[in-house]
Formats: C-alpha cells, sequence, structure tokens
C-alpha cells in the first residue's frame, strides 16, 4: 500500500496538470487542446522523473477509439473519389514517402544515426506503428520513438500556427456544439463498443503494429457503410481516448532518451523540420493546383501520423475524409513498402564503416 500512495498521487497530480493546460489551450483556441496538454504534461512529468505509466492495453484501446472515429469520418465514397483523383492521391503519398527516405538515408549517410534507427525514425507513417516496426528491424526503438514523436509535437505545433491564419471549411461541424453527455442510442452505442472491443482483441491476437487502429477502422468503415449500424462515439469518451494518447506520446520523452540524442539532436531537428516544410510545400501545390483549402492540405500531407492527424482534423473545420484518405492511403502503403524499403537502404549504408 505505501508504493501505492505515491504513484496515486502523481497519477492525481498528472490529471490536474492535464486538465490545467488542456483549459489554458482551449481558452487560446490552440486545435487539439486536448492531445496537445496530456502531450505537454507527459513530456514534463517524465522529464521531471516522475514515472507514470499508461498501460499498454488502455493505450491500445484509445487506438482503436481513433481508429473508430476515422472509420466514421470516411464513407466508402471517399475511396471512389481516391479512385477519381488517384494521380493526385499516389503523387502525393509516395512524394512524402520519398522525401523522407532522402532525409533518413542522409542521416544515416553522415553517420548522424545508425542506418535502420534514421529510416525509420525519418518514415512518414504512424509513430507509434514505426516505433514498433523498428524494434523488429534492429533499429535503437529510443532514438526512433525520439524522433517519431518530436515530429508528432512539431507538426501539431504548425497546425496551429496555419489555424490561426486559415480557418478551415466553414461547413465543418463545431465540435463544442455538442454536449459532453448527449442522449445515445443504446443499441448503436453496444455496437461502437464492440466494434472497438473486436479490434481490441484481434490486434492481440494478430499482433499487427498499430492493428487496434487499423482494424478499428477497416471494420468500422464496413459495419458503418454496410448499414449494420452508425458509429457513436460521445465527446467524453472521445476525451478519454484522446488523454491517453497525449499521454502515451508525452511520456516516452524521458531524460534518457534525450541524453541519448542530445549530440545528433540540431541535425535530427533540421532533418525534422526539412521534412515537415517540404511535406509544407506538398500541401502549397494542394492548395494551389487542387482548390484545396491550406488547413486541409496542410494535415492531409503532414508526416505526424494518421492517429495524431485525426485528432487534429477532428477539432478543427477541415475537409475530415480528404485528410484521413491520405493519411490512412499513406499508412497502409507504408505499413506494405516500409519495412523491406527501410530493410534495403539500411543494408546498403552500414556496412560502410568508412562511408
Amino acid at each position: 500500500m505505501a508504493e501505492r500512495s505515491p504513484m496515486l498521487l502523481r497519477w492525481c497530480a498528472m490529471l490536474g496538470f492535464s486538465a490545467v493546460l488542456m483549459v489554458v489551450l482551449e481558452w487560446l483556441s490552440i486545435p487539439a487542446a486536448i492531445l496537445m496538454g496530456a502531450m505537454l504534461a507527459g513530456i514534463i512529468f517524465s522529464v521531471l522523473d516522475k514515472p507514470v505509466k499508461v498501460s499498454k492495453p488502455l493505450f491500445s484501446l484509445a487506438q482503436a477509439v481513433v481508429g473508430a472515429m476515422i472509420a466514421r469520418a470516411i464513407p466508402l465514397s471517399i475511396f471512389q473519389e481516391m479512385a477519381r483523383q488517384w494521380p493526385l492521391f499516389l503523387g502525393s503519398i509516395f512524394s512524402v514517402i520519398a522525401i523522407s527516405l532522402v532525409l533518413g538515408w542522409l542521416l544515416a549517410r553522415f553517420k548522424v544515426l545508425p542506418g535502420s534507427t534514421a529510416i525509420w525514425g525519418s518514415s512518414p507513417g504512424g509513430a507509434s506503428a514505426m516505433t514498433l516496426m523498428a524494434e523488429s528491424f534492429g533499429a535503437d526503438v529510443r532514438l526512433v520513438a525520439f524522433m517519431q514523436y518530436l515530429r508528432v509535437v512539431i507538426v501539431v505545433l504548425i497546425a496551429t500556427l496555419v489555424t490561426r491564419f486559415w480557418g478551415g471549411l466553414e461547413s465543418a461541424p463545431d465540435p463544442q456544439s455538442q454536449p459532453f453527455f448527449p442522449a445515445l442510442d443504446s443499441g448503436h452505442f453496444a455496437m461502437t463498443l464492440g466494434l472497438i472491443v473486436l479490434g481490441f482483441v484481434l490486434a492481440r491476437v494478430l499482433r499487427l503494429p498499430a492493428g487496434p487502429m487499423l482494424i478499428t477502422l477497416v471494420l468500422g468503415v464496413v459495419m458503418q457503410d454496410s448499414g449494420l449500424s452508425p458509429i457513436i462515439l460521445p465527446p467524453w469518451l472521445l476525451l478519454m481516448a484522446w488523454t491517453l494518447v497525449g499521454w502515451s506520446i508525452g511520456l516516452r520523452f524521458n531524460r534518457e532518451i534525450l541524453r541519448h540524442v542530445a549530440r545528433a539532436f540540431p541535425r535530427v531537428l533540421l532533418s525534422i523540420l526539412s521534412l515537415v516544410l517540404l511535406c509544407c510545400g506538398l500541401a502549397w501545390g494542394l492548395v494551389h493546383f487542387a482548390g484545396i483549402d491550406p488547413l486541409t492540405a496542410y494535415l492531409a500531407t503532414s508526416p505526424g501520423g494518421a492517429d495524431s492527424m485525426a485528432i487534429i482534423a477532428a477539432d478543427g473545420q477541415v475537409d475530415m475524409p480528404f485528410v484521413m484518405a491520405m493519411q490512412t492511403g499513406r499508412f497502409l502503403i507504408v505499413l506494405m513498402v516500409g519495412p523491406p524499403l527501410s530493410r534495403f537502404v539500411a543494408r546498403r549504408l552500414e556496412p560502410a564503416p568508412g562511408g
């Protein structure tokens, strides 16, 4: 019992501090205030060596909720739109992947990081998925996690600046307009909870990286667009999921990781900023040549990961289906081509000690 009391106190402090940050960020009209508040709280507590830990099952359930949220925003018609505009989607998706591979290659080529670590750390898939997959390919998971989650933080911060200048689509629903505890259709809500649990269980059985999000997303699209049941996600459920995702990201930034990357930090940061800025260039192309609004274009091409972008997109006035179609399409392609491509590049670089 004596050991439980300090941990309980730390969790209470974490909850209280997160709530304060969320309120402040919401008052400042910062997008994804819940995600950002939880993320910042996690970073601060981790760096101050006040260890708390989000259990893997809870994080997996949170990912499944995010997967259901993405599925709710993607009707089957979006895939028809992707088919009609396949040059736009494929060009944008493969451009981001190519840019990330070049930057990863440069980090490895100039021996800032080992080859496989540089490639996986620069990979534009979901941060949690890339971190998990990197472990299977001999990369330094601490460095990969640092690069991936630092990039998420930078992407979210830039999203706030983009939102300040461009408000997004006026037709998008205001998340503040929905009551926090709305009346729910018990049958449809039970189906949604069943979907989340099923995605969680199947992910544990299949051991697929980012499986809770990905499996729930696929099953959710089928369930919703087949007419079986709509996906019901009340704000209180989303708040819990977003908080868990934010904590899980922030708590990765511990002192050990910061010390481990201190010497490489300037060049790693330059690589991340280069990737984000080049993706902003792709977003500019979508705005000027495809007529897409700036915030939607930025989130669609952003290398922050589908789960984080889903939360930011849901908290802003953007074309959610377009953003999620682009992010999900890139995520699926990275899952398929990332392992063999990253392994090939890493093997070409690592054997050359003097290069």
